[in-house]
């Protein structure tokens, strides 16, 4: 048995030395999942090295998604393939490259997720938000040291086109008795200009045309 501090410094490890190109990214997971569970389901499409399943800080659930990683990029491009879409607990999986899937990342399709509820926690975003389509990573609720809520969030998708759904579904909804405002959210290092640019648009399109794995992105 590992002390918490051994499991920790593994897991973090892991986190950073993945290799990205024999990865896959597990999308749709129903929360009864498990890393041992997923393990067994993958192993079916080749060698494992790793999986890992990011938990809630507070409630250490699982966020409804994953990594696995393979021995080669050839086994995990396999795994994509004859994985996606296969019901687990009646769920079907998104199953991508975790390479094609870390590109997407830039796109800029991030909102601003405003006037939160503190009861409102990462998985019941990500079960709202979710819906509209394909979230980069877990919803990042902006918390205190102490780890409560600053009442605002971030949301990532894959696409604009969900991102535009959300924004058109849930800006002035009520969650949890408050309504929230949701938007594009401001860019990094930027003179108040907001994600969701014609620019960025035609940049994720190109990227579109231009990435072979993205169908596997857009599961």
């Amino acid at each position: 048995l590992h002390s918490d501090g051994l499991v920790t410094i593994a897991t973090m490890a892991q986190k950073y030395e993945r290799n990205q190109d024999a990865s896959v990214y597990v999308g749709n997971l129903d929360e009864r999942v498990t890393d041992e569970l997923l393990w067994e389901l993958m192993v079916q499409a080749g060698p494992v090295v790793s999986v890992h399943l990011p938990k809630d800080r507070v409630t250490q659930s699982t966020q409804g998604f994953g990594f696995c990683e393979f021995q080669s990029a050839e086994d995990a491009q396999y795994a994509a393939q004859i994985m996606n879409m296969v019901k687990l607990f009646g769920k079907p999986l998104r199953v991508n490259m975790a390479a094609s899937d870390r590109r997407m990342q830039d796109v800029g399709a991030k909102l601003f997720i405003g006037n939160l509820d503190p009861s409102i926690d990462d998985k019941l975003l990500y079960d709202t938000f979710g819906a509209f389509g394909s979230l980069v990573q877990a919803p990042q609720i902006a918390r205190e040291a102490a780890g409560q809520s600053r009442g605002f969030a971030f949301v990532s998708y894959t696409t604009f086109e969900a991102a535009d759904l959300a924004i058109q579904s849930m800006d002035g909804q009520y969650l949890a008795n408050k309504q929230i405002n949701v938007q594009y959210a401001f860019k990094k290092d930027s003179k108040g200009e907001r994600h969701g640019s014609a620019a960025e648009r035609m940049l994720a399109a190109q990227a579109r045309k231009n990435d072979p794995n993205y169908q596997f992105t857009q599961g």
